[in-house]
């Protein structure tokens, strides 16, 4: 579970990650970061949100999927800059997915926004 502080709730958060983030998909997730600089109120604490829409599942479910996410998210919370805005959205395949390849995708994904962008891509 995450931390209280952690957690993103407002929709005006979740609207400006996905809308002015970087974005990197995998099969299973796509995770949009929106960088303290590029976002308000740089000193706060990051902040996570999760998006898992009914293509996934049934109810049930998408409350497991989620709950997935966020147990898998808590480790990597050090690596994300403070103030930070972090979605993380299920694409269908993450109901069927097993929960090893799940935390992978997660994981490559998490990697490929938080390295250095390099000189050629912007």
């Amino acid at each position: 579970m995450l931390p209280s502080g952690n957690r993103m709730r407002r929709r005006d958060d979740f609207t400006l990650a996905v809308r002015r983030g970087r974005r990197a998909g995998r099969p299973t997730v796509v995770v949009h970061l929106l960088r303290p600089d590029e976002a308000p109120a740089a000193a706060a604490p990051p902040l996570v949100g999760f998006i898992v829409a009914r293509t996934v599942g049934n109810a049930v479910l998408r409350n497991a999927v989620r709950r997935r996410l966020r147990h898998l998210m808590r480790p990597h919370l050090d690596r994300l800059p403070a103030g930070s805005l972090l979605v993380v959205r299920a694409n269908p395949r993450a109901g069927e997915a097993r929960p090893d390849e799940l935390a992978a995708d997660l994981e490559s994904a998490l990697d490929r926004l938080l390295r250095p962008a390099s000189k050629g891509r912007g």
